[in-house]
C-alpha cells in the first residue's frame, strides 16, 4: 500500500516539545510551509546551527527553540519576521558572531538590533546561552508591546546602554532578567519609570551605583533580586512601599546604615535578604509584622542589640539566619525558632538562652537581685547542676556497658536513607540507559549521571561499582551520613536504590559543576569575591560536620572536585564515601583508606589517623589551590618542594609569583588592597595546614577569619 501524501503547505502549528528528537533542522525547514505560525520544537536534542531559512516562514509569530543543543551564532535574518511576537531560545550554546569577544570588545549582541525590526515582538527568551558581547545601543529600538526580556547567563558585558530610557518608557514589560552576566557601571534610574514591572532580576553583575530611588516605586513589583553586585548607600524607608513584593533579595553589596523600621510595609514579602552587607544598628521589631515571611537572611553584617522575641509570632518563619553579626541577648525558644539550629546564630557578640545552641549561657542573676539572694541563688544551681550531672555519668556508664555487651552479640547495621526508595526502571529512563552522554563524572567507586525524572527534576545519579568491594562500604557510608545531616553547602541526597547487584543514590542536581572545573576550564572563570563566597562555603559545611552535629564527622577527602557548585555558584561538599563518624568522646580514628594524594594531611598518610584537624589541612590545601590555580600534583612539585613550602616561601613579599594572575590587574584599581586580602587568605591557608595537627586553626575560627577578610574586599577591595 502506497504512502498517504500530506499537504503540508497548511500547516498552521507545528508542536513537537518534550521528546528525544536529534539531529539538525532542516536547511530548507520552510520551504513548504508558507502558512506555519508557530513551531514549538523546544526540550529536544537538536544539534547544529540554526537555518536562516527560517526567514521564510514569514507568517511566523511563535518560534520556540529553546532547551536544545544548538550551536553557533543566531542567525540575523530571524529579524526579517515581523509577524514575529515570542521568540525563545534559552538552553542551548548560542554564541556571538565572535566567539572570542574580549572584556575590552564594544561588540553588540547583533540578534538585538536585528530584532528591532519584529515590531510586534513581546517576549524574548535567550538566557542560558554563551554570547557574550554587550547590550547594544538599539535596544531602545525594541517594540512597543515588548513585555518580557530574558537574558541571564549569557555573558553579556559592558555598561547597560542610555538608551534604554525608551524601554523603560514602554508600559508593558513585566519581567527582565540580566542576572548572571559581567554587567558593569550604574543601573539607568529610568528603571524607576518600568511602572508594569512585576519581576527583576540583577543578580551576580558588577553593578556599583546606588539604586535608583524610582525603584522604591514600583508599586506592583512581586519578586526583586540585586545580589551580588557593588550596590552601596543606605536602604531607603520607602522600601516600605513595595507592598505586594514576594521576594526581595539584596544579599552580597556593600548597603549601609540601618534596616528601615517602616520595612512592614512589605506586607506580602514570604523571602527577605540582606546577607553580607555593612548594615549595623538593630533587627527592627517591625519584622514581626510582615506575617507571610518564610525566610529571613540577614547574616554577615554589624548588626547590634537583641532578637525581637516578638518574632516568634512569624507562624510561617521556616528559615532564619542572624550568623556573623554583633548580637547579645537571648535566643527566642519558641514558635518557628524551635526548629532552628545553631548555624543560624553563630559567630555572635555574647546570644544565650537556648540549651541546644553551643553559645554563651545566660546569668543566672539580674541586677535588681539583692546580692545575699544572687548568692543563694547561685548555690542551689551548683547544687542541682551537680546532681543533674552525676545522674547522667551514672547513667551514661551503665549505659555504656550495656550496649558494648549488645555489640559483642551482633553485628552493627548501618542505617539505611530515610528516603522513599526509587526504582532501578525509574533511574534507567531518567539516565537514558546510563548514556555515556549524560555522564557527569567517574570516580574511584562508580559513575554519577545527569538524569531527568517523571516530574521533570534534575537530579544526579550516582551509581557505584559493585565489582568492586569497597564500593558497599562506600554506599553506605554515605547513606549513613547523608539521611541525616542537614546543611546547606552539603550536598542533599534525595532517595537511593538497592537491589542483589545494584546500588545508587539520587542526590541533587548541581547545574555548574564542580570548583575544580571552574578552576582549570579556560571557558568558565570565578573572579575574587566568587572564589571568596566557595571558600566560605565550604568552610561553613567542615564546621558543621565537626562542631554542629551530635558526634564529629570527617570528610576525609575534601579537594577542588568535591566541592560542587549550583546555579547561584554556592559551593556545596559533596562524596562522603570514604568519611568517618567518631564515637562519642574520641577526637581520632583509624583507618586504611587512602585518600587523594596532596590533600591529606601527614598523620593520615603515614600512621591513618584521621580527625575533623586532618579535615582542616586538606582545606588548606584547597584554599591555595583555590587561588593560585595550582594544583598540588603540578609537576613543579615532583621533588622536595610542595604546594604548601612554594606558598609559604612567597609570604610575604613575593605573593604575586603564587597568586592566579587572571585575579590581580593593575587596570582595576585597589591593586594592593587586593594583594594584602589574597595574603590573608594564604596565612589562614598556611594556619590550617601546620604539620602538628593541636597547631592547626579550627574551622570555626577559620570561618570567623574569612568573613573578616570577604568584608574588607567588599569595604576597600572592590567586588573583581
Amino acid at each position: 500500500m502506497p504512502l498517504p501524501t500530506f499537504n503540508l503547505s497548511v500547516l498552521r502549528v507545528i508542536a513537537l516539545t518534550h521528546n528525544n528528537l536529534t539531529g539538525e533542522l532542516p536547511a530548507g525547514i520552510c520551504d513548504n510551509l508558507p502558512l506555519l505560525e508557530s513551531l514549538y520544537l523546544s526540550s529536544n536534542r537538536f544539534g547544529g546551527k540554526i537555518p536562516s531559512s527560517l526567514q521564510k516562514c514569514d507568517q511566523l509569530q511563535l518560534l520556540s527553540l529553546s532547551d536544545n543543543k544548538l550551536m553557533g551564532s543566531i542567525p540575523r535574518e530571524i529579524g526579517n519576521l515581523t509577524r514575529l511576537t515570542i521568540l525563545e531560545l534559552a538552553g542551548n550554546n548560542l554564541e556571538g558572531e565572535n566567539k572570542f569577544i574580549s572584556l575590552s570588545s564594544t561588540s553588540g549582541l547583533t540578534l538585538l538590533t536585528s530584532l528591532t525590526n519584529c515590531r510586534r515582538l513581546k517576549r524574548l527568551l535567550i538566557k542560558d546561552n554563551p554570547l557574550g558581547g554587550r547590550l547594544p545601543a538599539s535596544i531602545g529600538n525594541f517594540s512597543s508591546s515588548f513585555e518580557m526580556f530574558e537574558a541571564q547567563k549569557c555573558r553579556i558585558q559592558g555598561q547597560i546602554p542610555e538608551e534604554i530610557d525608551e524601554i523603560c518608557s514602554l508600559g508593558n514589560l513585566w519581567a527582565l532578567d540580566l542576572s548572571q552576566n559581567q554587567i558593569v557601571g550604574a543601573l539607568p534610574s529610568c528603571v524607576g519609570n518600568m511602572t508594569s514591572l512585576r519581576y527583576l532580576y540583577l543578580a551576580f553583575n558588577k553593578l556599583n551605583s546606588s539604586l535608583p530611588t524610582g525603584i522604591w516605586s514600583l508599586d506592583d513589583i512581586l519578586e526583586f533580586s540585586a545580589s551580588s553586585n557593588m550596590f552601596n548607600g543606605p536602604l531607603p524607608l520607602e522600601l516600605g512601599n513595595l507592598k505586594v513584593a514576594t521576594l526581595i533579595d539584596l544579599s552580597m553589596n556593600n548597603f549601609s546604615g540601618e534596616i528601615p523600621t517602616i520595612i512592614d510595609g512589605l506586607e506580602s514579602l514570604i523571602d527577605l535578604s540582606l546577607a553580607s552587607n555593612s548594615l549595623g544598628g538593630p533587627i527592627p521589631d517591625s519584622l514581626s509584622r510582615v506575617p507571610s515571611l518564610e525566610s529571613i537572611d540577614l547574616s554577615n553584617n554589624y548588626l547590634i542589640g537583641e532578637i525581637p522575641m516578638s518574632l516568634k509570632a512569624l507562624s510561617h518563619l521556616q528559615y532564619l539566619n542572624v550568623s556573623f553579626n554583633e548580637l547579645t541577648g537571648e535566643i527566642p525558644s519558641e514558635g518557628p525558632f524551635v526548629s532552628f539550629t545553631y548555624q543560624s546564630f553563630m559567630s555572635n557578640k555574647a546570644l544565650c538562652g537556648d540549651s541546644r545552641f553551643q553559645v554563651a549561657p545566660c546569668r543566672f542573676s539580674s541586677p535588681k537581685t539583692p546580692r545575699k539572694k544572687r548568692v543563694l541563688h547561685i548555690a542551689l544551681y551548683t547544687i542541682l547542676g551537680l546532681a543533674s550531672i552525676t545522674i547522667a555519668l551514672i547513667g551514661f556508664v551503665i549505659l555504656r556497658c550495656k550496649t558494648k555487651k549488645q555489640e559483642a552479640h551482633q553485628t552493627h547495621v548501618l542505617p539505611a536513607v530515610s528516603h522513599e526508595r526509587i526504582s532501578y526502571y525509574e533511574l534507567q529512563n531518567a539516565t537514558d540507559g546510563f548514556n555515556e552522554s549524560n555522564m557527569l563524572g567517574t570516580g574511584g567507586f562508580g559513575s554519577v549521571y545527569k538524569g531527568t525524572l517523571g516530574d521533570g527534576s534534575l537530579v544526579a545519579v550516582k551509581v557505584f561499582n559493585m565489582q568492586l568491594e569497597s564500593a558497599f562500604k562506600s554506599f553506605d557510608r554515605e547513606c549513613e551520613v547523608l539521611r541525616s545531616l542537614r546543611h546547606r553547602n552539603l550536598t542533599k541526597v534525595i532517595s537511593s536504590c538497592t537491589n542483589s547487584d545494584f546500588r545508587a543514590l539520587v542526590l541533587e542536581y548541581m547545574p555548574n559543576g564542580s570548583l575544580e572545573k571552574w578552576l582549570y576550564s579556560h571557558n568558565y572563570f570565578l573572579n575574587n569575591l566568587q572564589r571568596l563566597n566557595i571558600v566560605i562555603n565550604g568552610a561553613c559545611a567542615l564546621d558543621y560536620l565537626h562542631n554542629c552535629y551530635p558526634v564529629p564527622v570527617v570528610h576525609c577527602d575534601l579537594k577542588p572536585s568535591n566541592v560542587l557548585l549550583d546555579e547561584a555558584l554556592v559551593g556545596h561538599v559533596s562524596d562522603f564515601g570514604i568519611s568517618k563518624i567518631l564515637d562519642a568522646g574520641d577526637s581520632i580514628a583509624q583507618t586504611k583508606t587512602l585518600a587523594t594524594i596532596g590533600y591529606i594531611a601527614p598523620e593520615y598518610g603515614l600512621e591513618g589517623l584521621v580527625s575533623t584537624r586532618s579535615d582542616t589541612y586538606s582545606y588548606g590545601i584547597l584554599l591555595m589551590e583555590t587561588f593560585t590555580r595550582t594544583k598540588p600534583s603540578d609537576d613543579m612539585f615532583a621533588g622536595e618542594l610542595s604546594l604548601k613550602d612554594w606558598v609559604k616561601d612567597s609570604l610575604p613579599s613575593d605573593i604575586t609569583r603564587v597568586i592566579d594572575l587572571n585575579l590581580l590587574t593593575q587596570e582595576e584599581g585597589n591593586f594592593d588592597v587586593k594583594v594584602q586580602c589574597l595574603f590573608l587568605i594564604l596565612e589562614l591557608a598556611l594556619k590550617c595546614t601546620e604539620e602538628l595537627p593541636d597547631l592547626r586553626i579550627s574551622m570555626k575560627d577559620a570561618v570567623t577569619t574569612l568573613n573578616k577578610i570577604k568584608h574588607q574586599f567588599l569595604t576597600g577591595c572592590g567586588r573583581s
